[in-house]
């Protein structure tokens, strides 16, 4: 009997607390009309859905976020070679290429070849964005930056090309004088 005077008692009491506390709850700001709140109520209600998310798992994070983890480099998978080893390192990060057209192309003209040149890029599943700077230049965007070594490869053998440029390196396209005398100092 006693027992169940203390288990009733108990609940009482509880019953009670949790009543005055939702009473208290909201504060005044939370009791208007939504129509009347201002930009400061706007901004402490968003604030408090924020405090209620849970924090995102890090594969959902957006790209550039600071707590997204970076890919793991595994460096006895990776040649001794500089250049593979940088291309390691920009795996899963932004990366930008630029690319010059040889001649004197028209902007029209640089448009269209730019525009063929992401769509062989595409074909080969390597994504990217083309942007263009002048007349006979434009930037090539790569989501994963490992892949615009292969983009290079790719776009040093194509006729128009002159100059590819990854991270302050020129390559040269393969029918550019500029070519042949890396070539034949490379041979030396």
């Amino acid at each position: 009997m006693r027992t169940l005077l203390l288990i009733c008692v108990s609940c009482l009491i509880l019953l009670n607390l949790s009543e005055a506390k939702k009473s208290q709850e909201k504060p005044d700001w939370a009791k208007k009309d939504i129509r009347d709140f201002s930009d400061s109520d706007i901004e402490r209600l968003s604030e408090q859905w924020e405090d209620d998310d849970e924090p995102l798992p890090p594969d959902e994070l957006p790209e550039g976020d600071p707590r997204r983890p970076q890919p793991k480099i595994d460096f006895s998978k990776v040649s001794q070679d500089p250049e593979s080893i940088l291309q390691a390192s920009k795996k899963g990060k932004s990366l930008m290429m630029f690319v010059r057209v040889n001649g004197s192309p028209t902007k029209q003209e640089t448009q269209d070849l730019m525009g063929l040149w992401q769509s062989l890029l595409w074909n080969n599943h390597i994504q990217v964005e083309v942007f263009p700077l002048e007349s006979d230049r434009a930037i090539f965007m790569f989501k994963d930056g490992a892949v615009a070594w292969e983009a290079k490869d790719s776009l040093v053998k194509e006729p128009r090309v002159q100059e590819v440029n990854i991270e302050q390196k020129a390559y040269y396209g393969i029918h550019t004088p500029e070519y042949a005398q890396q070539k034949q100092k490379s041979e030396l």
